[in-house]
């Protein structure tokens, strides 16, 4: 039985999940500059990316690295929002 997807897509979809993976750093750090509560929420957003990547792995693989593209701009906003509107600092 052959794969279904082209070896290209596969290629991008695995790298796009160990990228996915790469951004796990920023979410865990997060606690230097928010509160607990919204840590957990980050990785909540997070883990559910990860739920995200994996499905696309297996459906659409060539789509998976715009899942840490979005996690990237996600953490990037809800940390900007948070040191704008909630007095986050570092």
């Amino acid at each position: 039985m052959q794969n279904a997807h082209p070896l290209p897509a596969r290629v991008a979809g695995w790298f796009g999940l160990v990228a996915h993976l790469a951004t796990l750093v920023w979410y865990a750090a997060s606690g230097l500059l928010a509160p607990g509560w919204a840590v957990l929420l980050l990785l909540l957003v997070w883990a559910g990316l990860l739920v995200v990547a994996i499905v696309l792995l297996r459906r659409r693989p060539a789509y998976v690295p715009l899942v840490p593209v979005v996690a990237a701009l996600f953490w990037f906003g809800a940390i900007s929002a948070g040191e704008a509107w909630l007095g986050w600092t570092g």
